[in-house]
């Protein structure tokens, strides 16, 4: 079988930030899968499992409601690892283009007064959130992007680096 795409990016070298993913044409449109890194994998502490919950219901909402972006989205969800979330919108823009929404709806969970859809009839463990620990991250997030907005590393994903032969030809493990 062949490895994905977002499992051959380089996690030893990742670190937060907004990377394109993958590009897909779906029917003659293109469809983008946006990797938003919170945490460093295995390196920081994963994000808490009610809080990620948390976050994936106030951004989920705030980009579904978004008046410039609403007709582009098409799913924001986290990440087996609790690292990050992936954002797949019609369209293909680079990781910079989507920097202003990412940047708003991570600062819309600050103003949050409640997690929206938390009742049993909208969600499937509406126990588990906690907005407390979701503004915390949430708010960690927005000052690393702030402070590093102008850093490619935030942008682009860590090249693998390969072993090279004496004469500059790859080489590849058995």
């Amino acid at each position: 079988m062949e490895m994905i795409q977002s499992f051959s990016v380089d996690h030893t070298k990742i670190v937060p930030g907004i990377f394109v993913s993958r590009v897909d044409d779906v029917g003659g449109n293109k469809v983008t899968t946006y990797d938003i890194r919170l945490k460093r994998p295995n390196i920081e502490p994963v994000i808490d499992a009610a809080a990620m919950h948390s976050l994936e219901h106030i951004v989920a909402t705030t980009l579904r409601n978004d008046p410039e972006w609403k007709d582009e989205v098409i799913y924001w969800g986290p990440m087996g690892c609790m690292t990050g979330f992936y954002l797949i919108l019609k369209n293909n823009r680079c990781s910079r283009d989507i920097y202003g929404l990412i940047l708003k709806a991570f600062k819309a969970v600050d103003l949050a007064e409640d997690v929206p859809g938390t009742a049993p009839e909208n969600c499937g463990y509406y126990r588990m959130h906690n907005l407390d620990m979701a503004k915390y991250y949430a708010k960690e997030f927005v000052n690393y992007l702030e402070a590093n907005e102008g850093k490619p590393e935030i942008f682009e994903y860590p090249k693998k680096d390969r072993l090279k032969t004496g004469d500059g030809r790859s080489f590849y493990d058995s």
